[in-house]
């Protein structure tokens, strides 16, 4: 029996050529969603909504594995969408940067198993941020994306270039700068992370 793995059902999605942008049409997919703003090297609600965001999908994973094993499924690598008040997300100025946190789930999941499941953790130790925490769709549509090898520290050229790209192309830049992180950073050396650099475009 396979496991359901949307990485790869949607594979365009997810593994986009490095160093060369590339357009998607990203559908409405649902997520575990956390809000919140700041440094995420310096403050701590990006780690705890990090913590409660995989905390709660892992448990809904193996509730789903238990009721029916058919319906199992590979838990998703964290997403966040990044801006500021300016018009354009800016990689520079961390202290002015504002997040949403997420972890896409499979349509098996509804708003029942997550209250479930927070409850269940919220039991077994303090989570901060689940009171923050919604399951809600989110739809981006049209959107250049690229990937990026490397730190995340490093990340400013490769958004130049997609960006380049985008305005070399006459598309209007729309929605927030979304990234998503396929490397796990306590396992991948920082130089070989890879990180999917996302901004939807349009009217």
């Amino acid at each position: 029996m396979t496991k359901l793995d949307l990485k790869r059902t949607m594979r365009r999605l997810y593994f986009p050529p490095a160093n060369q942008p590339v357009l998607v049409d990203v559908p409405e997919m649902q997520f575990l969603m956390i809000d919140g703003r700041g440094d995420p090297a310096t403050s701590h609600t990006y780690a705890e909504a990090i913590d409660a965001l995989f905390t709660v999908s892992y448990a809904l994973k193996f509730t789903i594995k238990r009721v029916d094993p058919e319906d199992d499924y590979t838990v998703m690598p964290l997403e966040s969408l990044w801006w500021t008040d300016e018009k354009r997300f800016d990689a520079d100025d961390r202290s002015t940067w504002r997040w949403t946190a997420m972890v896409a789930q499979p349509p098996v999941i509804n708003q029942d198993l997550v209250r479930a499941a927070a409850h269940e953790a919220a039991h077994k130790r303090r989570f901060p941020a689940l009171r923050k925490m919604r399951l809600d769709g989110f739809r981006e549509g049209l959107s250049a994306q690229i990937l990026h090898i490397g730190r995340y520290e490093d990340e400013a050229p490769t958004i130049r270039k997609l960006h380049a790209f985008i305005s070399e192309h006459d598309y209007p830049v729309r929605g927030r700068h979304h990234e998503i992180y396929l490397s796990d950073p306590k396992r991948c050396a920082p130089e070989r992370m890879r990180t999917v650099i996302r901004q939807p475009i349009g009217l």
